[in-house]
């Protein structure tokens, strides 16, 4: 855990020197430069003492690099396109389990077969009007309306308006190849 870099970075980007925080945290130079160069560990009181300094939250500084906040820019989203429906499907974030997507079905398009996998949806009807189907439940739906399912029992959505509707899916899984 590389907490002391963490530290200095913050302590950089604020403009703030060692001596003023010595100051106000009645820690000694040495021991900070020490837990800056990641040479000492702080005990969790010292690690609140300096992140209540510092004006972060004691958390953040114990978050390993790869549990930091992820962007993903609107041009660098990964973006797949079936070729029978010309459904696009843009994928927009994922941390862990979840994932969020949005997806464009053309007007008469569809996402296929009924299919069924791991996890659990929720859906935003975005733009337009669409059929949801799932078991014996069979739901029209238009721009503000949401529905949900257990994705493991067959489901299908299928564009019934006449422009392009667009979805937005957050979809919950343990496991995050669908």
């Amino acid at each position: 855990m590389d907490i002391g870099s963490k530290i200095r970075a913050i302590r950089n980007r604020k403009k703030i020197t060692i001596a003023q925080m010595c100051e106000e945290t009645g820690l000694s130079k040495g021991f900070i430069s020490n837990v800056e160069n990641n040479n000492t560990s702080p005990s969790i009181t010292t690690l609140q003492t300096i992140a209540a300094f510092l004006k972060v939250p004691l958390p953040y500084l114990l978050l390993e690099k790869d549990e930091h906040m992820t962007v993903i820019r609107k041009n660098e989203r990964e973006v797949t396109t079936s070729k029978e429906s010309n459904l696009k499907v843009e994928h927009l974030a994922s941390r862990g389990g979840l994932s969020i997507r949005l997806v464009e079905i053309p007007s008469g398009a569809s996402t296929g077969e009924k299919n069924a996998h791991e996890g659990e949806e929720c859906h935003l009807v975005l733009k337009g009007k669409i059929l949801a189907e799932q078991g014996e439940d069979s739901y029209i739906l238009q721009q503000g309306d949401t529905f949900s399912w257990c994705a493991s029992v067959p489901h299908y959505v299928k564009n019934i308006g006449d422009d392009t509707a667009e979805i937005l899916i957050a979809i919950y899984t343990e496991d995050l190849e669908l």
